[in-house]
């Protein structure tokens, strides 16, 4: 079986960019799981996933136009802390470089904190991998069929994916 539209692909991955040697790395975690063709990873790794089929393993080096864009320079902006999502009970100290997630209306969204104010905080809302070229060691662990719900809920459902 190949993975194309309609697949539901689980894959390890080993993510590094040359600056900054490894910084993510999915076998200390869990594999990523989804749905190909619904636009659910970076397009750049989803067109080089194209094809392949369990048990591949392979790396691809991706520009920052096939990954997260490039930075832009007026991509900073002041928020309320109350748009911030809440990862827990305990109260969160914001510092300058920290990554953090805003809810927006497209969903939640990663964001750079540049400031800390009282009610309010200076972010930069490029992708913190924006402008940089990544590298992906990829290992393909399963391929499946989605079922016909997934297709149209446009995500997995079940183990590593979302739950109803």
């Amino acid at each position: 079986m190949l993975i194309e539209a309609n697949k539901v692909v689980t894959f390890h991955y080993r993510l590094s960019e040359t600056s900054q040697g490894q910084i993510e790395d999915s076998r200390e975690s869990n594999p990523i799981v989804y749905l190909h063709g619904h636009t659910t990873i970076i397009k750049g790794l989803e067109d080089a996933l194209d094809g392949k089929q369990k048990g591949d393993n392979f790396t691809i080096t991706l520009t920052p136009e096939q990954a997260y864009g490039q930075r832009l320079a007026d991509a900073q902006q002041r928020v309320s802390i109350k748009h911030v999502v809440k990862t827990g009970s305990k109260k969160v100290q914001f510092k300058p470089g920290m990554v953090i997630q805003l809810n927006t209306s497209e969903g939640p969204r990663e964001v750079v904190v540049l400031k800390v104010g009282l009610k309010s905080l200076d972010v930069d809302t490029n992708h913190p991998l924006a402008g940089k070229t990544l590298t992906f060691d990829i290992e393909i662990i399963d391929l499946r069929d989605a079922t016909p719900e997934e297709i149209a809920h446009n995500h997995v459902h079940g183990e590593g994916g979302h739950h109803h």
